[in-house]
Formats: structure tokens, C-alpha cells, sequence
């Protein structure tokens, strides 16, 4: 049975790129029928961040990315890793050294493996991987050991990681070949680039899951774009639910050319999901986003235009953070200038002339048609100044939601 896992350090956040890592493995392991573990490896005491370990756990959850089994700590198992530590001493395969234990690679082998997304052989000399730590002065092991050990006691079968740690696979096939166990397929993923085509970084978008979740980015697109940076499943739909990805994710479609994490092109997925969700679900995630907005809790309460704000809402959106921009009634910031004002009360003198107590979607747009010739003055400027916005939704449904008190109040400038 294919077994993977997902072995993050707590040393801080993680970011898209090492969520991907988790999405993969999780995909893999489903398409398979196979496990999916969690595995925290907090042995680098001094880097530990307190947070990291619930936000590492909160990601998951929410993206729906459920593990197997209970969740391991490296740092609850280190009589376990001195045992083997102990084991390579005495085979005289480890030394010490300045209080920590050191492995040193014969130089006269070649180490290699046909690596499960290249698809090809990689191989090291022992000669040119440098001597390595396996336990340091303070007792806890460092990743090569913990990592062996751990893998092969939980009876991972692939192991998916980043295509940083190939240099490091060498010393893990050694330590295997040192306890006489059979190592697991290495499958190393390209590492994810920015525009620039240098190294994915926080000016890029290398932020974490949460930080996209609090933006107002849905799950369903972050999974879907999170896959198609790296794997290509064929064919021209980009679209795909975490259910359809299982069911075409394998190793095999997974491009070996670094991937480009493009900020547009995940804003245009996630507006893309936003339009295709059924009411009720966009509504159960707004009311999650603004759980603590009274106003837009107060605008999804509302049986009788809510239906027609989210069908309106939703061909505008690409974040939920667009909801409010597009329907609030408060207005920006930004004042009107003096010279707005003066339109502002021209306007208002000619709607109350135009339309008297009859406003209809109909009559007001004419109205502002005529406003418009006669003036020379932008619908732009018109929407902003009957709004308070720059954009939203148009204005003959903000009449039927808000009626024409809003756009009066916001003339008279109360």
C-alpha cells in the first residue's frame, strides 16, 4: 500500500510553496488508495517558532486535507534515534566528534536512484557529498537521521519533497544501505520561481495559506492553483475540485521546469470559483470572512435582496474581500473635491426635477443619461458621486437593494 507524508519544520509558517508539498503527497496517496500522515519534525530546538506547529495544522484543516492517524512529534522520540545512533557507532559507520556524532560517505561508491517525478537516474559520487551530522551536542538527531528512521519505521513507501533536498539524498541512501533497509522512492518536485524566474519570495506571493484565506482567496481555487504549479493533468480545463484532482493526480505528469507563481493568474482561478459556487456555499463563506462586519452580516440576513446581491456580487468578485467593496453603503475614504460637490448638488437638483417621487431603474438611468450629455460629465464621475465608490454593483440594482435614499444621502453629503 503507497504510504506518504507531509514532515514540516515548525520554524516558521509555511508558505504556498511548502504547502504544495502537501497537497501533492495528499493527492498522491488518495489516487492510490494509499495513507497520508502528518509528521512534525521539531528537532532544530533553537528555530522552533510557537506558532507555527497550529498554523501548520490550521492550513490543512481548512483546505480540507485530512491526514491518517495520529500526528507524530520528532521531538517525543529521541531515545529512539540515539538506539540507532548507538547501532551505527558500533558498526563503526558513525564517529564522534565535538560532542555531536558524524557519517562520512565511503568515497570510492556511487550512490543513485531513478528519481519518481524526473523520471530519470540521478546519481552522486560518495567522494563529493560532504561528511554530515546525524546527532548534535544537544541529543537531538538532525533531519538525514530522523527522517531515515522515522520512514522506515512508519513504512512511508514514496518519499515527496522538494527538489532542494536531491543533494541530500545520497547520505539518506547511505544510512539505509547502513541499517539493511530497502529505501522508499525519492520523488524531488521543482522548486516554485517568481515572475522574475528567481526563487519564489515574499515579494513574489511566497505568503502562507492563511494569509491568501484572510485576503478573501477560497480554498477550492488555492488547491487548484496550488496543483497546476508543477503538474499538468492534460487537456485545456484548469478548473479541477480536490475530488477530479485525486482522480487524475500521478507522479508521472508532474513537470520537471520550474514552475512561475503568477499572482494574476491565481486572482483570475479564484474569480473564476467565486462565480461557479452555488448561493448558498459563497454565502456560507462570506458569512465565515465577515463574521465580525455587522454591515455585511446585516446585507446576508436580508431575505429579500440577498439572493440578487450574490448573483450580482459574484460576476465582480475575484476575493470575497470584494463583497464589500462592491455592496457596502458606506463611502471610501476619499471626500469629494469642491468641484464634485458642486456636481453633486446639480445632480441632485435634477433628479428631484426628473424623477419627483417616481424612482424606477428606468427613469434614473435616463435621467443621468440626460445629466451626462448636458453636463460632459463621466459616468464615472456620476457613479462616484451618487455612490461614494469607485466601483460596485450598477447602480439600477443599488436602487432596487438600497433604494433612493442612498443615493440622496450621499449627494446631500450626510
Amino acid at each position: 500500500m503507497i504510504k506518504v507524508r507531509f514532515a514540516p519544520s515548525p520554524t516558521g509558517i509555511p508558505h504556498i510553496g511548502n504547502t504544495r508539498t502537501a497537497l501533492f503527497n495528499y493527492l498522491y496517496a488518495k489516487h492510490n488508495r494509499g495513507e497520508f500522515i502528518v509528521r512534525i519534525e521539531d528537532t532544530d530546538r533553537k528555530r522552533v517558532v510557537k506558532e507555527a506547529e497550529q498554523a501548520i495544522i490550521d492550513i490543512l484543516d481548512w483546505l480540507g486535507l485530512e491526514w491518517d492517524g495520529e500526528i507524530v512529534h520528532q521531538s517525543e522520540r529521541l531515545d529512539l534515534y540515539k538506539k540507532y545512533v548507538q547501532e551505527l557507532l558500533d558498526k563503526k559507520v558513525a564517529h564522534e566528534r565535538e560532542g555531536a556524532v558524524w557519517v562520512r560517505l565511503p568515497e570510492n561508491k556511487v550512490y543513485e536512484w531513478i528519481d519518481g517525478v524526473a523520471g530519470k537516474k540521478i546519481s552522486f559520487n560518495g567522494k563529493d557529498v560532504d561528511e554530515f551530522v546525524i546527532l548534535k551536542s544537544d541529543g537531538f538527531p538532525t533531519y538525514h537521521l530522523a527522517n531515515v528512521v522515522d520512514d522506515h519505521l512508519m513504512g512511508i513507501t514514496d518519499v515527496i519533497r522538494g527538489e532542494e533536498w536531491i543533494s541530500s539524498t545520497p547520505k539518506h541512501l547511505y544510512l539505509y544501505a547502513c541499517f539493511g533497509w530497502k529505501p522508499p522512492v525519492f520523488a524531488h518536485l521543482p522548486v516554485i520561481l517568481g515572475t522574475d524566474k528567481s526563487k519564489l519570495s515574499k515579494r513574489h506571493g511566497a505568503k502562507s495559506i492563511l494569509d491568501y484565506r484572510d485576503e478573501g482567496y477560497v480554498k477550492e481555487a488555492l488547491l487548484n492553483y496550488m496543483a497546476l504549479l508543477g503538474w499538468n493533468p492534460g487537456g485545456d480545463n484548469e478548473q479541477m475540485s480536490l475530488a477530479q484532482m485525486c482522480k487524475s493526480f500521478t507522479l508521472e505528469k508532474v513537470n520537471t521546469a520550474n514552475p512561475i507563481f503568477d499572482i494574476k493568474k491565481l486572482q483570475w482561478l479564484n474569480g473564476v470559483w467565486i462565480r461557479t459556487l452555488k448561493n448558498d456555499v459563497l454565502e456560507k463563506k462570506l458569512l465565515e470572512y465577515y463574521l465580525k462586519n455587522k454591515e455585511m452580516l446585516t446585507v446576508l440576513s436580508n431575505k429579500t435582496t440577498k439572493g440578487l446581491i450574490l448573483d450580482l456580487a459574484k460576476t465582480r468578485m475575484r476575493t470575497l474581500a470584494d463583497f464589500e467593496k462592491l455592496v457596502s453603503e458606506k463611502q471610501l475614504k476619499r471626500k469629494y473635491t469642491k468641484e464634485e460637490r458642486g456636481i453633486a448638488e446639480q445632480l441632485l437638483v435634477q433628479l428631484e426635477s426628473d424623477l419627483s417621487d417616481e424612482w424606477t431603474e428606468e427613469s434614473l438611468i435616463d435621467s443621468l443619461r440626460k445629466f451626462n450629455k448636458e453636463k460632459n460629465i463621466s459616468f464615472k464621475t456620476i457613479y462616484f458621486i451618487l455612490t461614494g465608490k469607485e466601483q460596485g454593483l450598477p447602480l439600477g440594482e443599488l436602487l432596487r437593494i438600497y433604494h433612493k435614499d442612498f443615493f440622496i444621502k450621499n449627494l446631500k453629503g450626510e
